[in-house]
């Protein structure tokens, strides 16, 4: 046997690598942050790269009050409850006259004397007390109608063992939606058909009983039917039941273009509306969920009344506390109330306008006097026009 090629029995390799994601942080209204006094931040979503939360924190008065609000301060911060985790950062100051120079701090493509930052404990942080001069940014081209761009990338550092590959064969994506659909599509097999409106739709029980805990109680529970093959529903359109079939088979949103045959923002948004209430009567949690998030991306003054009347009907609470943001704003307030959904909201939910004159007082607390927020109060009160104390009266008797 070599010395120099030794018959080895096994082998490994362990690579050192980072695991890298980005995060984009906007701060609109720069000037407004001013004087916030030394220490004070202004800090990001929370976002994660590799299985760790992290949260840019920018100081617009420093972070130390011994500066005097020289400079503004920006870091990078552990938000995860771990500890000994190494990362390379880099944060960006974009420059935006489309010059492209950027003011970067960076550990990547450099040397690093230290290896890897490590952060010891939640909150740990890494970052420039003296990132830049006040007076030098606000005088640059990182300033834009009272708005800064940052950039942050971390690195994340991890240990990978490789081991010899065995197969060299890529398996190809899931199409068990796509079978599924087209096993409903073909009708091969149903045992089930409803009768919605005009329209007759065939299913499979079994699938519809893996799927929904309504569909499973009704043909299989205790006091279901499974001899059942023929069920009317009613209350609800037969291209929102559609719609919902193909969800129950396919697991993603459908193409409710599709099926409506409508390019309308309007009707999608509607129908989208009338898909949560099913997916809420079938208990179809990720469809409640899609819809939801769909309804929150397109929120508009037109359409906010409506989808926050169904989201109290229907208990979605954290799409009714994202409407009930959006109404409370001084943009949005006066043209939300002006639509024809705000009348629906005002008789079908009167027990909603109390939640939405708190969310605006909460909204205006922190810039306002306790004098001037029951100012405000009433002022908003009386251009909804309602009182809230005899709105609660009105809920207590009928209780």
């Amino acid at each position: 046997m070599s010395a120099s090629h030794p018959n080895h029995d096994s082998v490994s390799t362990t690579v050192m690598e980072t695991v890298n994601g980005s995060h984009q942080f906007t701060i609109k209204g720069y000037s407004l942050a001013k004087g916030m006094s030394p220490g004070r931040y202004i800090q990001s979503d929370v976002f994660s790269v590799n299985g760790y939360d992290w949260v840019i924190y920018f100081y617009p008065d420093g972070k130390n009050p011994e500066e005097n609000s020289t400079y503004v301060s920006l870091f990078i911060a552990l938000a995860s409850d771990s500890s000994d985790i190494r990362a390379l950062f880099e944060l960006t100051l974009m420059d935006q006259s489309g010059r492209g120079r950027h003011k970067v701090h960076s550990h990547f493509d450099r040397a690093l004397e230290g290896g890897p930052y490590t952060l010891k404990y939640k909150g740990s942080m890494w970052g420039y007390k003296r990132f830049l001069r006040r007076t030098a940014l606000e005088a640059s081209d990182y300033l834009k109608d009272d708005c800064l761009i940052i950039n942050c990338t971390v690195g994340v550092v991890r240990a990978r063992l490789e081991g010899p590959k065995q197969f060299g064969i890529v398996p190809p994506p899931s199409n068990m939606g796509q079978g599924l659909k087209d096993l409903l599509d073909s009708e091969l097999g149903c045992d089930i058909a409803f009768q919605v409106g005009d329209e007759t739709y065939k299913a499979h029980k079994l699938i519809l009983a893996a799927r929904s805990p309504v569909f499973r109680a009704q043909f299989y529970g205790p006091v279901g039917n499974n001899s059942v093959d023929r069920v009317v529903i009613e209350d609800m359109e037969p291209s929102i039941f559609k719609a919902m079939l193909s969800f129950i088979y396919t697991d993603v949103l459908p193409d409710v273009h599709e099926i409506t045959g409508s390019t309308s923002t309007a009707s999608f948004t509607n129908m989208i509306q009338h898909l949560l209430a099913a997916a809420d009567l079938y208990d179809l949690g990720r469809l409640k969920i899609l819809c939801e998030a769909f309804l929150c991306e397109e929120l508009n003054v037109d359409n906010v009344a409506t989808t926050l009347a169904l989201a109290d009907q229907h208990q979605f609470l954290q799409l009714k506390a994202f409407c009930l943001k959006f109404v409370a704003s001084p943009a949005n307030l006066r043209a939300v109330m002006k639509s024809e959904g705000f009348k629906h909201l005002n008789q079908s939910c009167p027990s909603v306008l109390p939640e939405l004159l708190n969310t605006v007082a909460a909204a205006d607390k922190s810039s306002t006097s306790s004098s001037g927020q029951s100012s405000k109060k009433r002022s908003v009160s009386s251009v909804l026009g309602c009182d809230t104390s005899t709105t609660n009266a009105r809920q207590v008797r009928r209780t």
